[in-house]
């Protein structure tokens, strides 16, 4: 049986890692189209990200409300609440 090639076997071992989940506990965020400023616990970095010195689960609102367990920090961002609290 023929062994597939090693950059097809690297490409699918790092492919999880490529694709972002619906969230992720992140420092640094990209600024979402339509906003200049950074959300709630974010700091604008005067470019294209905000960066934040706690990993926050965070996601895109998607022009959506949060899901139930998370709270909108603005700038199209939701993020998780922790201890049913911020």
């Amino acid at each position: 049986m023929p062994k597939p090639p090693l950059a097809l076997a690297a490409g699918l071992l790092a492919l999880p890692l490529l694709i972002p989940g619906p969230a992720l506990a992140q420092k640094r965020i990209p600024k979402l189209p339509g906003y200049d400023q950074c959300p709630l616990g974010y700091v604008n970095d005067l470019k294209q990200h905000c960066n934040s010195p706690i990993d926050y689960e965070v996601r895109p609102t998607n022009g959506k409300p949060c899901l139930s367990g998370w709270m909108n920090i603005g700038a199209g961002y939701c993020k998780k609440k922790t201890l049913g609290i911020f």
